[in-house]
C-alpha cells in the first residue's frame, strides 16, 4: 500500500487492455503500475511492492505469463497473482493454475465489476 492506496502490478503487452485495466483500477482509488513485459514486470515488483498482480498468460510469448510466477516465486513474491487470459474459463478446466502460481483466472476482457469484486474480496485494509 502506498498513500492510502494499495498497488496493482498490471502485466500485458497489448497497450489496449493495460489502458482499460489503469481507468478501471484509478478510478476506483487504487494506484496502478503498468508493464508491457515480464522483465519490466519483475523490475517494477522489485521497485514498486505491490500488493496483488494481475498477468497475462502470453505476454511476449507462450507461457511467458507463467515463467513471470516462477521468476517472482523465486525472488520471494508472495502476493495473489491472477492470470489473465482471452481463454479463461476453458482454461480454468483444463489446467491447475495454483500449481502454476497463480491465485485464480480473469477472462479478457474482465469487466470492472468483476475486477473490483475480487480486489475488495483480497485486498481487505
Amino acid at each position: 500500500m502506498q498513500e492510502g492506496k494499495f498497488v496493482i502490478l498490471c502485466i500485458d503487452d497489448d497497450p489496449d487492455i493495460l489502458d482499460s485495466l489503469k481507468v478501471i483500477l484509478e478510478g476506483n482509488g487504487y494506484r496502478y503500475v503498468g508493464a508491457a513485459t515480464a522483465e519490466e514486470g519483475l523490475r517494477l515488483y522489485r521497485t514498486e511492492s505491490p500488493d496483488l498482480v494481475i498477468v497475462d498468460l502470453m505476454i511476449e510469448e507462450v507461457d511467458s505469463g507463467a515463467n513471470f510466477v516462477k521468476e517472482l516465486k523465486l525472488a520471494g513474491g508472495n502476493v495473489p497473482i491472477y492470470l489473465l487470459s482471452s481463454v479463461g474459463d476453458s482454461l480454468s478446466i483444463s489446467t491447475n493454475y495454483a500449481e502454476l502460481g497463480f491465485t485464480g483466472i480473469l477472462q479478457k476482457p474482465v469487466s470492472s465489476r468483476t475486477l473490483l469484486g475480487l480486489l475488495g474480496q483480497k485486498l481487505k485494509a
